[in-house]
Formats: C-alpha cells, sequence, structure tokens
C-alpha cells in the first residue's frame, strides 16, 4: 500500500480540519481567508486573476465572492476601464481581517511544526514544493 499517499492523506484532512476550525473562529469558511489573502497583496482584482493565482477555477472564486460580498467582506465593481471586467475590493471588514486571520494562520503552522528542528521544517518545505510541482504536473485524466 503506497505509505506515503496514505499518510499524506490522513495528513491533509487533519490539517483541513484544524485550518477550518481556525478561519471559522473568525466568521470565515477555509478558502475565503486565500481569497482574502490575494485582496491583501493586491486589492482590485478580477475573479480570473484571484483563481489564477490560487490554482482554482474562475466560477469557485465568483461563488465564494458572492458569499463574502454579502457577508460584508468585500464589494464588487466594473473595471472603469473595461467595463466587462468585474473587479473584487476588500470592505473595511475584511482588511480588518488580516492580522487576525494570518495570525491565525502561523499558530497552526508553530502548533504542527513544533516538533521539528529549522532544518527540518526547511527541508520539508522543499520537499513539499517538489511533490506538488511533480503532483501538478500530472496528467488530468
Amino acid at each position: 500500500m503506497p505509505d506515503f499517499l496514505d499518510l499524506h492523506g490522513k495528513t491533509s484532512k487533519a490539517l483541513r480540519a484544524a485550518a477550518d476550525a481556525g478561519m471559522r473562529r473568525h466568521g470565515l469558511h477555509l478558502g475565503q481567508n486565500l481569497l482574502l489573502a490575494a485582496l491583501w497583496e493586491q486589492d482590485g482584482r478580477t475573479p480570473g486573476e484571484i483563481a489564477a493565482a490560487l490554482e482554482v477555477t474562475t466560477p469557485t472564486v465568483v461563488k465564494m465572492a458572492t458569499r463574502m460580498a454579502t457577508a460584508g467582506l468585500l464589494t464588487r465593481a466594473r473595471d472603469d476601464r473595461d467595463q466587462r471586467l468585474v473587479r473584487l475590493w476588500l470592505t473595511d471588514t475584511g482588511r480588518a481581517l488580516q492580522q487576525p486571520v494570518e495570525a491565525e494562520r502561523r499558530r497552526l503552522e508553530e502548533q504542527v511544526t513544533a516538533g521539528l528542528t529549522a532544518t527540518e521544517r526547511r527541508h520539508l518545505l522543499s520537499a513539499l514544493a517538489k511533490i506538488h510541482r511533480a503532483a501538478t504536473a500530472l496528467p488530468a485524466e
């Protein structure tokens, strides 16, 4: 049985549950923090730009943005130069979540890597980056 795949799957599930609980403490669903982070980095992006950055589909971002707009975290506005484009803009509420959400993510990362040395953390990140590159290069059949 593929040990790596089994362990990775179990680890991924546990981390997802912990991250989801952390985001819920801030009134977010897991994934919404990533959309917010894309806007914290550069406010006013289009759903397509965010989708490309997050490696998800544009409809996924549009659906998430609809929920987040309803929650008062962001607004939508037509692009000034190209009315075909919609841009997403943070509200004050969405902007105010940056510090607590980033602190929550740091806390979780510190907790799950507390048993690793600094060298082990660097090696882990390097290995995961290589695995991610290899996995994304696989054909999607």
